[in-house]
C-alpha cells in the first residue's frame, strides 16, 4: 500500500523557559502510516502520542530528522497549508473546534477558507453531516448538542475540507459511553466506507481494538507496532509500560496465572465468553 504519512529519524524538544532546558519528547521516531488504513496509537501520559498528531499536521515542525506528508517535507512553511489540507485534525475537546452558531456555518467554516466556491461548499456541507448522521441537525444551535454529537460535528467540519487523513487526538476523552460509541462508529465507517485514512491517538484500549493496526509508545519509541491482536497479547510488555490490555485480554491473562492455557487473542467479550464456554466444557468431558 501506498504510504500517507512517514517520519524519518524524527527529533523533536519542547523549548525550555527563562534559562532552564527543553524536554526531549524524540530523538529517533521512525514510523509510516499507510492510505487507507486504520491506526491506533496508544501510550502513558507524556509518551509523546499528541506530540506525534501535531507533527501529522504540522502545528509542530521537526527539530531534527522528516515527516512526510503526501510526500511533502512539513518543514517547507510555503507548504503548511497543503499539508493541512490532505490531513485534518479533531481534538479532544469539541468546544475549542466550533466557530459558529448554527451547525452547518460551522462545518462551512474549513471550506470557506480555502476558498471553496458557495456552491461546491453547500454541497460539501451537506454530503459531511450525512456522512456523521448530523444532518438533520444542520439547522441547530452546536452549543446544545451532547459531547458525541458535537464531537461529530468537529469531524463534519474536517471532513468537509475532503483531507485524505484525519488525526484524532483523545477524541472521546470528554465524552460519555454513548458519545464515545457514537464518535468510534463514526471513524470507523468513514475508514471503511470512504477509505479516509485514521490515525486515532487513544487511552482507550476497546477503541484501540477495533483498528487495522496499534502503535505503542513509550518515552519517545515505538514499543510495540502490528495487528491489535499481535500487540494486545503481548500482557506482560503492556504491563511493564504502564498499560493494560483490553478486558477480555486480561481476564485470559489472569486465568492463566492460576493455571489455564487459554489464548490472549481474543479481543471481543462475546469471541472471550466463547473461548471460556468451550475450555470449560472441554475440562469437564
Amino acid at each position: 500500500m501506498k504510504e500517507i504519512i512517514k517520519t524519518e529519524h524524527l527529533a523533536y524538544t519542547y523549548p525550555g523557559v527563562d534559562d532552564t532546558p527543553g524536554v526531549s519528547v524524540f530523538e529517533d521516531m521512525n514510523l509510516t502510516v499507510e492510505e487507507g488504513s486504520f491506526t491506533a496509537v496508544l501510550g502513558a501520559n507524556g509518551c509523546g502520542k499528541s506530540t506525534l498528531a501535531k507533527h501529522f499536521n504540522s502545528i509542530l515542525l521537526p527539530t531534527g530528522g522528516k515527516v512526510y506528508v503526501c510526500g511533502i517535507d512539513t518543514s517547507f512553511e510555503d507548504r503548511i497549508m497543503t499539508v493541512r489540507r490532505n490531513v485534518g485534525m479533531v481534538f479532544q475537546n469539541p468546544d475549542n473546534q466550533i466557530v459558529a452558531n448554527v451547525v452547518e456555518e460551522d462545518v462551512a467554516f474549513g471550506p470557506e477558507n480555502l476558498g471553496i466556491a458557495s456552491p461546491e461548499i453547500r454541497q460539501r456541507v451537506d454530503k459531511a453531516l450525512k456522512q456523521v448522521g448530523m444532518y438533520e441537525y444542520r439547522e441547530h444551535a452546536p452549543n446544545l448538542l451532547s459531547g458525541g454529537q458535537k464531537q461529530r460535528i468537529a469531524i463534519a467540519g474536517v471532513i468537509a475540507m475532503e483531507p485524505k487523513c484525519i488525526v484524532l487526538d483523545e477524541p472521546t476523552a470528554m465524552l460519555d459511553p454513548r458519545g464515545r460509541r457514537e464518535v468510534i462508529e463514526t471513524i470507523g465507517r468513514l475508514n471503511r466506507e470512504k477509505k479516509i485514512t485514521v490515525v486515532l491517538i487513544t487511552h482507550h484500549m476497546d477503541e484501540a481494538a477495533k483498528a487495522d493496526r496499534v502503535v505503542v509508545l513509550h518515552k519517545g519509541k515505538v514499543a510495540a507496532d502490528g495487528t491489535p491482536k499481535q500487540v494486545f497479547s503481548q500482557v506482560e510488555l503492556l504491563h511493564s509500560i504502564g498499560l493494560a490490555a483490553p478486558e477480555p485480554v486480561e481476564l485470559c491473562y489472569a486465568l492463566n496465572q492460576a493455571g489455564f492455557q487459554l489464548p490472549l487473542d481474543r479481543l471481543d467479550p462475546e469471541e472471550c465468553a466463547r473461548c471460556l464456554y468451550e475450555t470449560a466444557a472441554h475440562s469437564k468431558a
